[in-house]
């Protein structure tokens, strides 16, 4: 590889807001926030809306979906098509 070209890789732990779900990884986002691991060591944390452990295609449980107020959202800003 060519040196001063590519991002700097480091450990970051990602976090699911719904769940607390947290997994340690490499990754080259940066962040402000830390977090103390449980190996006692402190890394940036990133804070995710969803993640495996909370994603009901994984889970296998399913959430109600307010369809009919988004389809009238849409319908609003955009008009119907009849």
């Amino acid at each position: 590889m060519r040196h001063g070209i590519h991002p700097v890789s480091r450990p970051v732990v990602f976090r699911d807001r719904a769940s607390g779900f947290r997994l340690l990884t490499r990754s080259t986002i940066e962040s402000s926030h830390t977090v103390e691991w449980e190996d006692g060591a402190t890394y940036p944390v990133v804070d995710v809306e969803i993640s495996s452990a909370g994603h009901p295609f994984w889970t296998g449980t399913s959430r109600a979906v307010d369809t009919a107020g988004r389809l009238e959202r849409f319908e609003r800003r955009y008009g119907s098509r009849h």
